[in-house]
């Protein structure tokens, strides 16, 4: 919710008045970035490659061909894409994630309200986004990041965080694939990923702090345990324009754990 590419010049609010949320950057149309989401087996033609002689003796032709990535059972692969330049210098996750089990983020807020938001992150409903999550708190990516979005309209009450730059329009340099049902919600204390458009996901997240109406397009892969209270108080502070806007008082994410 960039790259030096038609996109770079798009507005954040493009997405937000068609569909409600806070999107993040956009990427060229056409664009698909393929994850997959079965346990083990054949799931993308990524990353390696063999390579083979051919031809009249004493020269060579080297031929490439794309093996398939597997994933062990209990893990998928997942492609995390290069897009543009990085809000903040971090490298790409790891290509294979696990998709069973649970973690815990904290997610320690300071500004208008401050507090630990503590959040169950779903690893078999988001394995991907829950992955490119870990990994970023885990670089440190998250640390001294704005949350620079409060949106309090009668159907949508979201706080939007994760981009470094503070303009809404930041990422971590690369993309990865949707993580959606049709029958997808957006209730008080979901956590869900904001975006540009299909399959633009990177760094950049909401948490829902009052049940909200969203097509089902923003994956979902958490949901507040505690500390709820926290987004709410700085909700009730309001924006500083009007019910879309950077929260009055500034919130930067101070740190963000998975465990």
């Amino acid at each position: 919710m960039d790259r030096s590419r038609r996109s770079q010049d798009r507005d954040e609010s493009t997405l937000a008045a068609r569909a409600g949320a806070a999107p993040e950057r956009s990427v060229p149309a056409g664009r698909r970035i393929a994850t997959g989401v079965a346990v083990g087996g054949v799931l993308g033609l990524l990353g390696a490659c063999a390579s083979s002689t051919s031809g009249s003796a004493g020269s060579s032709s080297p031929v490439t061909a794309a093996l398939p990535v597997t994933a062990p059972a209990g893990n998928v692969v997942c492609d995390y894409v290069p897009d543009g330049q990085a809000a903040k210098a971090v490298d790409a996750p790891s290509a294979i994630e696990p998709n069973t089990g649970t973690a815990t983020a904290t997610i320690e807020l300071t500004g208008a309200a401050s507090g630990p938001v503590t959040i169950d992150l779903d690893r078999a409903i988001a394995p991907c986004t829950v992955g490119s999550f870990a990994h970023l708190a885990q670089s440190g990516y998250y640390d001294g990041t704005p949350c620079h979005r409060l949106t309090a309209s009668t159907t949508l009450r979201v706080l939007q965080c994760g981009d470094p730059s503070g303009t809404g329009r930041g990422g971590p340099g690369y993309a990865f694939a949707d993580e959606t049902d049709p029958g997808m919600t957006y209730p008080a204390g979901t956590l869900a990923m904001a975006n540009a458009g299909p399959d633009t996901n990177g760094s950049q997240f909401f948490l829902v702090y009052q049940d909200s109406v969203l097509p089902p397009d923003y994956t979902v892969f958490g949901t507040v345990g505690d500390g709820l209270d926290v987004v709410t108080g700085i909700a009730a502070r309001g924006t500083t324009s009007g019910n879309d806007g950077a929260p009055v008082q500034p919130v930067t994410i101070s740190s963000v754990t998975v465990s």
